[in-house]
């Protein structure tokens, strides 16, 4: 390919580096006012309690909506929500071409369909092992594995350099389902140069290597065989390779499985179309559920993370009509704890335990296994790999800066630490961060997308500490008032240590404003509701130790 007089290629993380989740990077070569540009990947991460009705976390693209002339389009290494559940609500903004696997594909259109007004994305197919081209960049993308379908790291080659970016992998020699990780063609990329390796840090801080996929699925098998009553497991609705491990369980065990959850459902419909559940019985339905011995029952279930809307979050507050869990049955946990969602799993397990039934966690059975690479298995690939620069990415602080020390120890010439916005020059000439771009969150909130004051998270999380108070008052043409003003809280407490009702105490504090004001300042009505507004939170603070939030409407008749 020709070079380009002063041509650079670039790395830029808008996403996923310094943080788990929401993974967005982009590459970018040709000279500095007129790069052209690819996106890897396209995630989202999930809220917690401290965003108060937000659904989804986004990455902000304003910088590529102002490259969005110089986009080439975007590749998405496989279907985690964290590197591809942004598409559907950022696509619409950019219109440019997207490539992914059939199974990433598949997903994606599933999912489409599930969601009202959701855009149609044409998607370009790629198979792990094959070569395709956007612009100057030439990428192959290798077979890996990891907990889900057809992951792919992606070697994207350009005349300044092959860049290896890993996307989420691990080294697991007996995957649930295939193809194995390709070290040969690593070592092959290896042998022919690699400018950069830009790599999953997830487990940069955990020695030895991860069990193989084929351990748990034996772990599994065994407590299917040995619990006497029904068998509750709960996994990432994605990783088709353990539902499957756990179908073949309990099919040798003399079980019948039932499948609840729509994005559980929505996975194995597709990873069925394309040939991965091949050879299984035929799963149950929730009607025939009620007539199977409790013995011959095995459910594979959504709600490993505490969501309560899921089917194990509903198992648990017996709220299903066709299913229900007895004394005696387990629950296994097949999956790992996400940070944040601590206090929700909890809740879910106590609520099981208090129904009788046995929780079995990854702490008391190999039930499960990581999709990333432990530190023996970063060796190797450094090994396979030879980079001149190692990039970690796909992790915190902690996670970033044991990979870069271990690389370094592993003789890698540079190792560049980049954060979210961070420009970083992989070539030529040493790795140097040379710009930063605009980067940040925004929130899906119901229909909407935007920043926290955009889409009203900041002042809800006040109302969700502080409440709301609500004053309509009346004043005639003489300015005084009619009636008695009209005052509702919500979210306050009742009484305050007294014994007195907070709304008689608010009340008092409005009249109060109104009649300490004289008349003849009345006239401004800005001066009258910030008066009121005033009085009614410094009452509160001095009842109750809190200032709510509160709206004055004040109506001249």
């Amino acid at each position: 390919m020709p070079q380009p007089k002063s041509a650079e290629l670039v790395f830029l993380p808008l996403g996923g580096v310094g943080e788990i989740g929401m993974n967005l990077a982009m590459y970018g070569f040709g000279p500095e006012d007129s790069r052209e540009w690819i996106v890897v990947d396209m995630g989202v991460s999930f809220a917690g309690p401290e965003l108060p009705g937000a659904d989804l976390i986004l990455p902000d693209i304003r910088f590529l909506e102002a490259e969005r002339h110089n986009l080439l389009g975007i590749v998405i290494t496989h279907a985690h929500e964290d590197h591809y559940g942004a598409l559907l609500d950022l696509w619409p903004r950019l219109k440019v071409p997207v490539f992914a696997s059939p199974f990433t594909a598949g997903l994606l259109e599933a999912k489409r369909q599930a969601e009202q007004n959701a855009p149609e994305i044409p998607v370009t197919l790629y198979r792990v092992g094959e070569k395709f081209s956007i612009g100057p960049f030439e990428i192959e993308a290798i077979p890996v594995t990891h907990s889900i379908p057809e992951p792919a790291s992606l070697a994207i080659t350009t005349p300044l350099g092959t860049v290896i970016h890993t996307g989420d992998w691990k080294s697991d020699p007996e995957p649930s389902l295939g193809p194995l990780l390709d070290e040969e063609r690593f070592r092959e990329f290896g042998d022919e140069g690699v400018l950069a390796l830009v790599c999953d840090s997830t487990n940069a801080m955990r020695e030895g290597e991860s069990p193989s996929e084929r351990q748990v699925g034996e772990s599994l098998r065994e407590l299917i065989e040995n619990a006497r009553g029904r068998v509750a497991i709960t996994t990432f609705a994605s990783n088709v390779g353990r539902i499957r491990s756990i179908a073949e369980a309990a099919r040798d065990a003399g079980r019948q499985v039932l499948v609840l959850g729509r994005s559980m459902k929505r996975a194995i419909e597709v990873a069925t179309e394309l040939g991965y559940m091949e050879g299984l019985p035929e799963f149950l339905s929730e009607e025939d559920y009620g007539y199977i011995p409790r013995e011959n029952v095995v459910l594979i279930l959504t709600g490993s993370q505490g969501e309560p809307r899921a089917a194990l979050a509903k198992l648990a507050r017996d709220e299903m009509r066709n299913v229900a869990l007895s004394p005696g049955d387990t629950v296994i946990y097949s999956s790992r704890t996400i940070p944040g969602n601590e206090k929700a799993i909890i809740e879910t397990r106590n609520l099981l335990i208090e129904q009788g039934v046995k929780i079995i966690t990854d702490n008391d059975a190999l039930v499960h296994v990581s999709g990333h690479p432990r530190r023996n298995e970063l060796k190797r690939m450094y090994a396979w790999v030879r980079p001149k620069i190692l990039v970690p990415v796909h992790g915190e602080a902690a996670h970033l800066v044991a990979q870069g020390s271990l690389g370094a120890l592993e003789g890698i010439p540079e190792v560049a630490q980049v954060r979210n916005g961070d420009m970083l020059r992989l070539a030529p000439g040493p790795a140097e961060i040379i710009d930063e771009a605009p980067f940040g969150r925004v929130f899906k909130d119901g229909k909407l997308i935007g920043d926290e004051d955009e889409v009203g998270i900041t002042e809800r999380r006040k109302l969700s500490y502080v409440g709301h108070v609500a004053v309509s008052i009346l004043i005639d043409s003489k300015y005084n008032i009619i009636g008695d003003p009209d005052l509702v809280p919500i979210g306050l407490p009742e009484a305050d240590a007294s014994g007195d009702l907070m709304e008689d105490i608010l009340f008092d504090a409005a009249v109060s404003a109104v009649e300490s004001i004289p008349r003849a300042r009345r006239t401004d009505k800005e001066v009258l509701r910030e008066a009121v507004r005033r009085a009614v939170r410094a009452a509160a603070n001095e009842a109750w130790g809190k200032k709510p939030v509160v709206t004055v409407f004040l109506t001249k008749v």
